[in-house]
């Protein structure tokens, strides 16, 4: 994920859609808001940026700024193909809550019971769970608990020193950031379910919401109008055709699909009141003075000010204006935010080709929602990318 300004205060929310008919008239963008936009990017060296603004559940504004290629000067458009990273979580969350309301899964079932053997026996491929054998925690594990990053596991296995996968702490007993619990009900959904996630994901979140241009694995007819990337020093980087579907991170997508996304969702649609409600429920505390720590006992006063906590697939805090929720996505040249706050049903997701945008991130989300108690430095880490 990425790395930050101070503790902040400043946040979020402005492109989003709500359940049936809208009962107010919604508001404008920011004025002034591309000038904004042009002049923090100038400032941080941001090569390419896009943006969208959701108010009372409906999108009233997207953007895009700069190059998806700066060598060959192409610009970013609306409809440019960029890495949408681990907002690929919560998209793949809204799927499993579908799942949910059919009653075909259960979130607190045991993995043991939703596998047809026992876990350490899968042992294909670079996600095998053969490490598991002779760890009987394996079997406290839950959909919930992969979805709310409780399952003790690293992010990735191929951060730890000898490559294994392993339990840091008990299942379900603190936070800690893991796109391998999203690898492991991926598993669960393919081998106990049977289902074929890229087809679930594609039928039930991306035609859904008309997102033509989505996908959870590389199309060809993406290469037209594609975004490579630049890092923190401003190196190019080729855009992944990433060939792998991968609900940990694996979506391509366009600033215009993730503001159907984020409205459909911050709407509800497709799922029942109730299962829409889990979905941004706080469901575990969140203690960790910065996202990624392991430090065992690590606890920051902050995030009990403002109820930061785990929900399905993103993460819960409690604004002056009442219930917010965000999500980030990151690699080396990837930076991407989405903040809603309920009150108003206001949104704002912001996508970059340049990973120096999470510098500018905080100044946006303050033109569009005003300032709020998103736990930027809790997000980013004490020191900016």
């Amino acid at each position: 994920m990425s790395q930050a300004t101070r503790p902040a205060m400043i946040a979020c929310f402005a492109a989003l859609a709500m359940l049936g008919a809208c009962a107010t008239t919604p508001r404008q963008a920011a004025p002034g808001l591309d000038a904004q936009a042009q002049r923090l990017m100038q400032g941080a060296g941001v090569q390419g940026m896009a943006l969208a603004v959701i108010d009372n559940g409906q999108v009233v504004k997207v953007a895009a700024y700069g190059y998806r290629n700066v060598a060959r000067a192409l610009p970013l458009t609306t409809d440019t193909i960029m890495y949408g990273a681990s907002l690929t979580k919560t998209a793949f969350a809204y799927m499993v809550m579908q799942l949910v309301d059919e009653g075909r899964l259960n979130l607190d079932a045991s993995v043991a019971d939703l596998l047809p053997k026992p876990l350490p026996e899968y042992r294909e491929g670079a996600n095998g769970y053969a490490d598991l054998a002779g760890d009987e925690r394996w079997r406290a594990l839950t959909p919930r608990i992969l979805l709310n990053h409780g399952s003790g596991f690293s992010n990735f296995r191929w951060i730890e020193p000898d490559k294994k996968l392993r339990f840091h702490w008990n299942p379900g007993s603190r936070y800690g950031y893991s796109g391998e619990g999203f690898y492991l009900l991926q598993l669960i959904l393919e081998k106990g379910l049977g289902l074929d996630v890229n087809k679930e994901m594609q039928t039930r979140v991306f035609d859904r919401f008309g997102m033509t241009r989505t996908s959870m694995k590389w199309r060809p007819d993406f290469a037209a109008n594609l975004a490579d990337g630049y890092a923190i020093d401003g190196k190019e980087e080729p855009h992944d055709e990433r060939s792998n579907v991968r609900a940990a991170g694996s979506m391509d997508t366009t600033i215009a699909d993730q503001a159907r996304l984020w409205a459909g969702i911050v709407r509800g649609d497709g799922l029942s009141a109730k299962a829409r409600a889990e979905l941004v429920r706080p469901q575990l505390a969140i203690t960790s003075k910065q996202q990624f720590s392991r430090a065992p006992g690590e606890v920051d006063p902050r995030n009990a000010a403002i109820g930061l906590a785990a929900g399905t697939g993103l993460v819960t805090f409690r604004d002056s204006s009442g219930a917010a929720w965000f999500k980030g996505g990151h690699n080396d040249t990837t930076g991407n935010m989405m903040i809603c706050l309920e009150t108003g049903k206001r949104c704002i997701v912001m996508l970059a080709n340049d990973v120096r945008a999470e510098r500018i991130y905080p100044e946006l989300a303050r033109i569009v929602l005003g300032d709020t108690r998103m736990p930027w430095a809790w997000e980013y880490g004490s020191a900016q990318p």
